[in-house]
């Protein structure tokens, strides 16, 4: 439907065309040079005069043939078509039988540009376009058209083919945008797409480091699509521009607008500047460039420009830097010399007087080239020969496309109507030339200007080929400019060292500077911008590039002081069992009985007890291991303190307090005091842990904050408000048997156990001060050990203290445990008590 509207809006614009040339235009007349009758015509466009830039004021098309306005460039474009279908009319094995003609047209404006295209677009022995619902069965007089040269003329002469599916080859026009097959489906060229041009320049660019750039365009479809493309892709490697600008259609070298453009480039104080032009607007950029006297800089040049001598001609260009670029692979055309050179000494006819709508209107005319002599031909330099293929090869490509359509394969052609559309899907067939996307398969060649000779030339120092995008340059080639020969470097901002992160320091992400990443981050390459953090497993330190696995640390079983603790403490619990046996053994002994008899065994088992627990304090931390470790010994240790107080309590009272307070004696003596004493107080500490257990409950768990590097294994609440009130009744325990103990001091010598009780609570005392002084400061791997020695000093304190004077009577000194000494023990009391 869109089609079909598009296509009646060109018949109402064209319908006013045909009638200026019904009226008009019949009577024009081609020059011998610019076309050629045959089987098939193909129609060329080239610029064989500089683009006209004045505004017209009258419907006529502009005249190209103007003084001092001669396009050397297009006019070897131009014979390479020529060239191209004389060899092939006389091949043998390509269209034989077949003769191929053209009708040549120069292009220097937009209007001469689209009458070339209507001029093409006529039906085949008329000046007449006919307008048609369906142009399938449409024959106009050219089969195919090769060129224009520049995105702008292309894409109107794209747009204008489109209805009629006319292929439309250029050789030159390598705007991105023309591949957009949805709005220019018949394009296609023989030069790659600016797509593959800005991606190399980006790698060109990456290759060398360079990421603080200058821009630079030219007015247009071809500077300013690219600039835009070039911007994006390069934005996105990380490469900033400091400067960007076009270079006007109208500017001339020196005036106002280029010094200020001149002036804005040299403050972004950039090594490099890209610039993305076209040729002409390219010449007056550097001859602005050296008006100023701009050096050392590096240039990068896209391929409109990288090896035209068009630019290599300003004066003093030499002098401007180093000029990197990208170039079309070179190709050669062999004999096209010698066909160029031939054409000046053909004989040609003797121009009159240019009528008035005719060859001046039509734009098939060019004095100049009639008056080339040997000795004065235009120099066919390598970019002029590379564009020259690009023209040649779209001519072979018609050819085979026709030589397919005609049959020519199975050996005779058959001469018949070919209609553009056929010859479309038949060049979409040829792999060998074009990709499915209608651009060639060639690639570019990175070059260097070199000025060592006595003339300007260029080195071919990489290639650049897809898809993807490669390249590849061979550093060694390049002699850079300047006394150090070395690359040059583009940057705001210098590298930071590793492990810095680039913190952004204005509007571009090249400006920035360096800070080391904390500790617990780390800079990964993918990312100079931010620190990534380590994960909950791993560390680093400050400034680093990689996390490292943390240590995982708990009391192991192995380690040299696990087994100077586990032995001591083993030897305690076999002592404390040893005594037990002891004990058992002298039971009705006066030391045993003295001692609190059986109520020994059961301090010894309380000892015992906490001493188990102790092992609960080694190995990796589980949910049964941390709820053995400290309850089992403060309830353990309650019994313990509680028959120590009780004990003491009772010998006071038995030889001080008996006489003056029968009563009360008789009534401890007959409601087991001591037992009661000593379940309440258990029963008390027993309800203590059991909160302590169920509110603050030690669970085994990984504690990542107190050290960066390790992953501590340990129990949670290990000081938590259950723990503090256990070990604060113990703490009372312990001072009233120590005040027991006190009272007891002028006891007899058997009973008098003051002085070793005293020791073993104050060792008691101070081994848990230790314990809570150095739990305030020190938060590492060994303080579970700190708390295995408080507690083994506790249970060894109290061992000691109670029952190794005891042993140590019944082992050593056996006279002393017996009845008559005891006896005159409590008589030798009695004796200094009744006396003070």
């Amino acid at each position: 439907m869109l089609l079909r509207s598009a296509t009646h809006l060109l018949g109402l614009q064209l319908s006013l065309l045909r009638c200026c040339w019904a009226l008009g235009c019949n009577e024009m007349e081609s020059s011998p040079d610019f076309s050629l009758p045959g089987d098939y015509l193909l129609a060329g466009l080239f610029p064989l005069h500089a683009e006209c830039l004045g505004v017209r004021r009258k419907p006529e098309v502009t005249l190209c043939d103007r003084p001092n306005n001669f396009n050397a460039h297009g006019y070897h474009l131009f014979q390479a078509m020529r060239f191209a279908i004389e060899q092939i009319n006389n091949s043998t094995s390509l269209l034989p039988n077949i003769t191929l003609g053209y009708e040549l047209y120069d292009v220097c404006s937009e209007s001469s540009n689209v009458y070339a295209i209507l001029s093409a677009l006529t039906l085949r022995g008329t000046r007449n376009i006919e307008i048609r619902g369906n142009l399938s069965q449409y024959s106009p007089k050219a089969v195919a058209v090769i060129g224009p040269d520049n995105t702008n003329h292309a894409a109107t002469a794209a747009a204008l083919m489109s209805p009629f599916l006319m292929p439309l080859i250029s050789y030159e026009a390598s705007s991105a945008m023309l591949g957009f097959k949805w709005q220019y489906p018949s394009f296609l060229r023989t030069i790659p797409s600016d797509e593959n041009q800005v991606e190399t320049m980006v790698l060109l660019l990456q290759e060398f480091g360079w990421v603080w750039i200058s821009l630079v365009g030219s007015d247009g479809d071809y500077g300013e699509l690219g600039v835009q493309a070039l911007e994006e892709q390069a934005s996105q490697q990380g490469i900033c521009i400091a400067f960007k600008d076009i270079v006007p259609v109208s500017a001339r070298a020196g005036d106002k607008r280029m010094q200020k453009m001149i002036y804005d480039l040299d403050q972004a104080k950039t090594t490099v500047v890209v610039v993305f032009a076209s040729r002409q607007p390219a010449r007056v950029f550097f001859e602005s460039v050296v008006l100023a006297e701009m050096t050392d800089k590096v240039w990068v040049a896209s391929e409109a420009w990288a090896i035209s001598q068009h630019i290599t001609e300003v004066p003093g260009i030499q002098n401007i830097g180093m000029v990197l670029g990208v170039a079309i692979q070179g190709r050669l055309i062999w004999g096209l010399k010698d066909f160029e050179e031939a054409y000046v000494l053909a004989d040609k006819k003797v121009l009159g007087q240019c009528p008035q709508g005719s060859w001046c209107s039509s734009n098939q005319l060019c004095r100049k080239c009639w008056a080339f002599t040997k000795n004065r031909l235009p120099t066919l330099g390598a970019f002029s020969m590379s564009s020259a293929y690009n023209s040649y090869q779209a001519v072979y490509a018609v050819a085979r496309g026709l030589h397919q359509l005609l049959g020519c394969p199975s050996g005779a052609c058959s001469v018949g109507t070919i209609y553009p559309w056929q010859l479309l899907e038949q060049l979409r067939k040829d792999t060998l030339t074009f990709n499915e996307n209608g651009d060639p398969l060639s690639g570019y060649d990175i070059i260097a200007w070199d000025w060592n000779g006595p003339k300007w030339t260029f080195k071919v120092i990489g290639s650049s080929t897809w898809s993807p995008v490669r390249l590849d340059i061979n550093k060694t080639a390049i002699q850079w400019h300047g006394k150090s020969s070395e690359v040059p470097t583009s940057v705001c901002s210098e590298d930071c060292a590793d492990g810095s992160w680039r913190m952004v320091t204005g509007i571009h992400r090249c400006c920035f500077e360096c800070v080391p990443c904390e500790a617990g981050t780390f800079l990964n390459k993918s990312d100079l911008y931010r620190c990534q953090p380590c994960g909950k497993e791993e560390w680093s330190p400050q400034g680093s590039l990689m996390c490292f696995r943390r240590t995982i640390v708990f009391i192991a079983w192995h380690e040299p002081i696990s087994w100077v603790l586990l032995v001591a403490n083993t030897l305690l619990l076999l002592l404390v069992f040893g005594t037990v046996g002891l004990f058992a053994w002298h039971l009705d002994t006066p030391v045993v009985r003295s001692a609190g008899g059986r109520m020994c065994f059961l301090m010894l088992g309380s000892l015992a007890v906490g001493s188990c627990s102790l092992y609960c304090f080694f190995g990796e931390p589980t949910l049964l291991t941390c709820l053995l470790r400290l309850a089992p010994f403060a309830l353990s240790f309650t019994v313990f303190l509680s028959c120590l107080t009780v004990r003491s309590f009772q010998l006071v009272f038995i030889f001080k307090f008996s006489a003056k307070a029968p009563t009360f004696y008789h009534a401890w003596v007959q409601n087991h005091g001591t037992s009661l004493f000593v379940v309440l107080s258990s029963v008390c500490q027993l309800l203590i842990c059991l909160m302590w257990l169920a509110v603050w409950t030690p669970l085994p768990t990984r504690e990542y904050q107190r050290f960066p590097q390790l992953v501590m294994l340990e129990c949670t609440q290990a000081n938590s408000l259950g723990f503090m009130l256990s070990f604060a009744y113990n703490g009372l325990l312990s001072i009233s048997a120590f005040a027991c103990s006190y009272l007891g001091k002028n006891l007899p010598e058997n009973y008098n156990e003051a002085k070793c009780v005293t020791f073993s609570l104050l060792l008691n005392i101070v081994s848990w001060i230790t314990f809570f002084t150095t739990a305030s400061v020190y938060e590492g791997k060994y303080l579970p050990i700190v708390s295995v020695m408080a507690v083994m000093t506790s249970l060894g304190g109290g061992f000691s203290g109670y029952f190794l004077p005891k042993i140590y009577v019944i082992l050593c000194r056996p006279d002393l445990n017996s009845m008559e000494h005891f006896q005159a023990s409590i008589l030798d009391y009695t004796r200094r008590w009744r006396s003070t």
